[in-house]
């Protein structure tokens, strides 16, 4: 399932994520993945090179190589601060389990965060809810492992 928005209010590029709140949202993705099966990763960058964030949070979503998980259900979190833009992509695995409106809730969480200007905020808040959703069609295994970084990737 895909959703991209743009933002309502305007942003500043510089200094949004400081190393404590990278080190938070690490901290996030950590703790989501503890729960679910469920690979998460978050790209931030500065211009959304594409006219449709969804677009760009896909070519995205492959570069990272989210879609070479095992079950196929990897997340990622993209946000182009500049243009005000961001987007949620899940891979098919996923799509295939999931009600349609899944990435709704997650959707509202990350707008309302960020539309007020608290992007790690609405970064932990939007994972944290993702991975207590997944862990019904994705849960944790005994002998999961972790098959991405956890850590932010930036453009």
């Amino acid at each position: 399932m895909l959703f991209g928005a743009t933002l309502l209010k305007n942003m500043e590029t510089k200094s949004i994520f400081d190393q404590a709140d990278q080190n938070r949202i690490v901290a996030a993705i950590h703790e989501a993945e503890m729960q679910t099966s469920g690979e998460v990763r978050v790209h931030i960058e500065a211009r959304c090179p594409t006219e449709n964030a969804v677009e760009r949070a896909q070519e995205v979503f492959f570069e990272l190589g989210l879609h070479k998980t095992a079950l196929q259900n990897g997340v990622l979190f993209y946000l182009a601060t500049d243009d005000r833009k961001f987007a949620v992509v899940g891979d098919r695995g996923i799509d295939q389990k999931v009600p349609a409106g899944f990435w709704d809730g997650v959707k509202n969480s990350l707008r309302t965060h960020f539309s007020a200007g608290r992007f790690t905020d609405g970064f932990c808040a939007g994972i944290e809810l993702a991975g207590r959703e997944l862990k019904t069609y994705f849960p944790r295994q005994a002998d999961d492992k972790n098959e991405l970084p956890d850590d932010i990737s930036f453009g």
